[in-house]
């Protein structure tokens, strides 16, 4: 009877210790570049501006290329919300052709303390 309880215990334990260690890397990050009529219809500053209404960090910046690329960090669901307005919502007057993102993973921490435009 008493190794029964060992056992639970011992399982009880590694789960709330799975569950929580599971709960430290629930950030994601992820780049962007977008690409389409992008520059010169305020696509960053309406990016800035979403990102901070969803509460995601990171940055966004227009390339050489005529391209807007960037990087957001959050939560899961916001950066997968993010993700999303950046391919199919955009500045009201861009057009989006092609959204590309890589680098996805998980985080433990946020790198960022708010979402800026660089230049």
């Amino acid at each position: 009877m008493c190794s029964v309880v060992k056992v639970t215990v011992c399982f009880g334990l590694l789960l709330i210790m799975s569950k929580v260690g599971s709960l430290a890397a629930r950030f994601k990050s992820i780049d962007y570049e977008i690409s389409g009529r992008v520059q010169g219809v305020c696509f960053r500053m309406y990016t800035e501006d979403q990102a901070r209404k969803l509460g995601v960090v990171g940055w966004v910046r227009n390339t050489r290329r005529g391209t807007v690329e960037g990087q957001v960090q959050g939560k899961e669901e916001l950066v997968n919300s993010m993700k999303n307005w950046l391919s199919k919502v955009g500045s009201p007057s861009s057009r989006i052709d092609k959204a590309h993102f890589s680098n996805e993973k998980e985080i433990s921490k946020l790198e960022f303390s708010n979402f800026t435009t660089r230049y």
